[in-house]
């Protein structure tokens, strides 16, 4: 069976997979079957064949796990947003139209040769800039729950940091690869872009209160360092200088000491005055870190088995919500109520599988730009979802990073799509030279 006829197949077990997680939930809420429930699942098989066909035409030998993978994330995120919430499904689902979209068009435009994109390194790397500094702006920033990470422009908000990581990753790995000799003999002229990357992580972790984005960021920027040099040097450098900034802006940033002290002390016994409140004397839990404990109660509600899809508690009897923003930063929190250990490890599982083979595709490859892109990429989507992971199981302070394919967001939606159509690009170069 040819790689694309593989995809096939696979997409296919995953559309019905789609079909009964959609009808599971129609079913809890109304008891009944729905053919309009059913077609969100139509839908979103639909628009993945289209995907597949365009693979198909432009890069037949990649990797054909891949896409039944993010088609199967996608999924399950689209599948318990609907759950939460029919009208916010009908607004992803029109996000993966357009990730869709970005896919086949970043597909179509780089089939010959994607590593020309070398050639314009900095000005991938000046746009990287551009991104991340938009949240900053006064007039288009928004900041929400703390952290300023969003930009509004009329109805339209999007967290531009998502195109911006991938960008940056292009720019590193274009760099990196053309300084890979001079690198390794450790002369410190060489490093003079690298030292301002640390210190843009630094002005975006200042400008933005949020750590988590700067650590994804900053994470990134030392994997494909290391990749490039082979140089654990390096790495333990730029970890010393990254503890050494984080620490400094939280002696004088209070949102980030807000959220290290949420992370080690999320319960108090005695109250304490709740800053959200006015003051009000209050324990943590009833306010800085309600959304972190109400979300591991969450989990822990969902035992072994889960509730099953649909039948979670998420509200109150008056209809509030008992964690917030339970569609972005915490749908790992419902999936584990409603999925249970078993089910939540499986999707851990798939998600751990789309890194061995992104990083499988590194190992293949032959040219170093392409190995270093691919790795970025791969490295990239593994620290992002590690972190919010992290944080809701209070492994790392909470950030407000989404959880890639699954979480409700559109510009997390197409940058996930475009790091899919980058990985596909390198594969099929790597099975093209084999």
């Amino acid at each position: 069976m040819s790689a694309r006829n593989r995809e096939l197949a696979i997409l296919i077990l995953v559309g019905l997979i789609t079909v009964t997680g959609f009808a599971s939930v129609y079913i809890a809420r109304q008891n009944e079957i729905s053919a309009g429930s059913l077609s969100y699942a139509g839908f979103f098989f639909a628009l993945y064949l289209v995907a597949h066909l365009v693979g198909r035409l432009t890069v037949p030998d990649a990797d054909p796990y891949l896409l039944p993978m993010a088609a199967l994330l996608t999924g399950v995120g689209l599948t318990e947003i609907y759950r939460l919430n029919p009208t916010d499904a009908l607004r992803q689902g029109l996000w993966v139209v357009i990730g869709v979209a970005g896919f086949a068009v970043a597909l179509i435009a780089l089939r010959h040769d994607f590593r020309r994109l070398e050639s314009y390194k900095y000005l991938f790397g000046l746009s990287a800039l551009a991104l991340l500094f938009l949240p900053a702006l006064p007039g288009i920033g928004r900041s929400i729950n703390g952290a300023r990470l969003w930009v509004q422009v009329g109805s339209l908000q999007f967290q531009p940091g998502e195109l911006g990581k991938i960008a940056m990753i292009v720019f590193l790995a274009a760099y990196l690869h053309s300084k890979q000799e001079v690198l390794a003999l450790g002369r410190l002229k060489d490093f003079g872009p690298l030292l301002a990357i640390w210190g843009c992580a630094m002005l975006v972790l200042v400008a933005t209160h949020d750590l988590g984005s700067a650590l994804l960021f900053f994470g990134i920027f030392l994997a494909i360092l290391y990749l490039a040099t082979s140089r654990l040097l390096y790495v333990g450098v730029g970890m010393t200088l990254f503890l050494i900034g984080a620490a400094g802006v939280y002696e004088t940033t209070a949102h980030v000491q807000s959220r290290v002290t949420i992370w080690l002390q999320p319960w108090t016994t005695q109250k304490i005055p709740c800053p959200t409140r006015g003051g009000l004397l209050m324990q943590r839990q009833e306010c800085e870190s309600f959304q972190l404990v109400k979300s591991l109660y969450s989990i822990a509600q969902g035992g072994f088995t889960g509730t099953g899809l649909g039948k979670g508690t998420f509200s109150v009897p008056n209809g509030n919500t008992l964690i917030p923003d339970l569609k972005t930063d915490f749908i790992f929190s419902a999936l584990a109520q409603e999925l249970g250990l078993v089910g939540i490890a499986a999707l851990l599982l798939v998600l751990i599988l789309f890194v061995v083979r992104g990083f499988h595709i590194a190992l293949l490859v032959d040219d170093g730009f392409s190995k270093l892109v691919c790795a970025g990429l791969t490295f990239g989507f593994a620290l992002q979802t590690f972190i919010i992971i992290g944080g809701i199981l209070r492994l790392i302070p909470l950030t407000g990073i989404t959880l890639p394919f699954i979480s409700y967001g559109g510009s997390s939606i197409v940058a996930n799509f475009i790091l899919l159509a980058g990985l596909l690009l390198v594969s099929q170069r790597a099975n093209e030279a084999r």
